[in-house]
């Protein structure tokens, strides 16, 4: 067996574990990173954020062809759908990102293995991959796994009729009718994909509301949107279990008539990937949830151990994972480490984007803190109006007393982006009148969040 010395071993190659390889690099350390995967990126970049980007686009330009360009005074022809070129550049995409990586890691004088890996005490780790076990020695080693996608009990997945999201990037034809069980990121975005081109979808969802964890009125305004899309929903829904024959899959649900589909997407939710790590060697326990305990320095129980990303607490989110990566490795090199975990923003890459930092209005009313709102209806927003993207709101929730920016919820064409105005202004503490007193170009989409910023202190000037 052959045998190696780093610096710091990062396990993984996500969003996590390759930004932090890249910036221990730049910081001077002898690093190495192993995954199992020959191509770098992780679950986002091959089978996960990326593609799934990849064909949100390519399929909302396929059903504006079809739909939405007669009023702007475009006539087209016959519209066809090539979904092998639609594949195909999903792949491409994937592959010239993970050579980027790639040529980071070579530019970067950063060790690649890969293989498994597996703790044989701390500090100490077997690398197993074609070339033959490799002994990896390093005085810190931060794990960043990621996360796999959650079981659902009673329903085996077989990889292609019934399978998770990596099976729903990849059908080789559109379903006639897929079935998405989970109303959250992941089976909205899948669903509204296939949709587009095409597919009757039902999704089922075990909750009574779409998008759990979400800002209520925000989650209810995508729901009517979503329907008007021709989306259909069962809700309060239990799936026992689907069941495969010759050309359909049945899906079983409690106290409800099943449901038949040629396609079943299972999207409820990820879990820490920590298997086959050999973390009972380092006597290291997990959560009741199965992430691994660290400190606000990332650092385990166990000396020299680290761990970021989705095998800790907190969402599961590739920006996330990065933050966490960047921070860690300078806490290594004796920095500061500073993460503010309660601005940590989410999207939802449907059409309309939902976007969302802070707190919710239900978390607000739970824990009994002032607030005021403000509201502005994106209808409203000149930008809106002139690209014919006019559904959605921007909400602001702000102290009562002291004005301070507690949570902003947007529901509209690139909220993703928009998202980001609110991060900057929560990450140093701004009040709405803030917000409210900065210039925001005139014709943009931003004037929305301007304009819910005036409406907190009940003063927009556009609605």
């Amino acid at each position: 067996m052959s045998e190696a010395k780093h610096d710091l071993l990062v396990i993984g190659a996500g969003p996590g574990g390759y930004v932090a390889a890249i910036r221990a690099a730049q910081l001077g350390m002898d690093v190495a990173c192993v995954d199992r995967e020959e191509r770098l990126g992780g679950t986002c970049l091959r089978v996960g954020c990326i593609p799934s980007k990849a064909l949100l686009e390519s399929s909302e330009k396929y059903h504006e062809a079809l739909q939405g360009l007669t009023g702007h005074g475009i006539g087209l022809g016959k519209v066809s759908l090539d979904l092998a070129t639609m594949l195909g550049r999903k792949d491409k995409l994937v592959a010239d990102l993970t050579d980027g990586i790639a040529g980071l890691f070579k530019k970067n004088k950063i060790t690649r293995y890969t293989g498994t890996a597996r703790f044989e005490g701390p500090g100490k780790v077997v690398v197993t991959g074609d070339g033959g076990p490799v002994t990896v020695t390093a005085a810190k080693v931060i794990i960043a796994t990621g996360s796999s996608p959650t079981p659902l009990p009673g329903v085996t997945m077989d990889g292609d009729r019934i399978g998770d999201s990596t099976a729903a990037l990849a059908y080789p034809a559109v379903p006639q009718h897929l079935i998405v069980i989970g109303a959250g990121y992941i089976g909205l975005e899948l669903g509204s994909v296939w949709r587009r081109l095409g597919a009757e979808v039902t999704v089922v969802e075990y909750f009574d509301r779409i998008l759990p964890g979400t800002d209520l009125e925000i989650a209810r305004e995508a729901l009517k949107l979503f329907k008007r899309q021709g989306i259909k929903f069962v809700l309060k829904a239990r799936v026992t279990g689907a069941r495969l024959d010759k050309k359909s899959v049945t899906v079983d649900i409690a106290g409800q008539e099943p449901l038949q589909g040629d396609r079943v997407l299972v999207a409820v939710g990820r879990r820490a990937h920590t298997e086959g790590l050999g973390l009972d060697s380092l006597g290291l326990e997990l959560d009741d949830r199965g992430r691994i305990p660290v400190n606000e320095r990332f650092e385990t129980a166990v000396a020299g151990v680290h761990a970021i990303g989705d095998v800790i607490a907190g969402p599961m989110l590739a920006h996330k994972a990065e933050e966490e990566g960047v921070a860690c490795v300078e806490g290594i090199a004796g920095q500061a480490v500073a993460i503010d975990h309660g601005i940590i923003p989410g999207v939802c890459y449907t059409d309309p984007e939902i976007a969302t930092v802070g707190r919710n209005e239900e978390e607000l009313k739970e824990t009994g803190t002032p607030y005021r709102k403000g509201v502005f209806f994106i209808r409203a927003n000149s930008r809106a109006r002139a690209i014919d993207r006019i559904d959605g709101r921007v909400k602001i929730l702000a102290h009562a007393d002291t004005d301070r920016v507690l949570g902003v919820h947007i529901i509209g064409a690139h909220a993703g982006d928009l998202i980001a105005e609110a991060v900057a202004a929560m990450a140093f503490g701004a009040s709405s009148e803030d917000i409210a007193r900065v210039c925001h170009a005139h014709p943009t989409l931003s004037e929305a969040v301007k304009e819910a910023a005036l409406a907190v202190d009940d003063r927009p000037l556009h609605a």
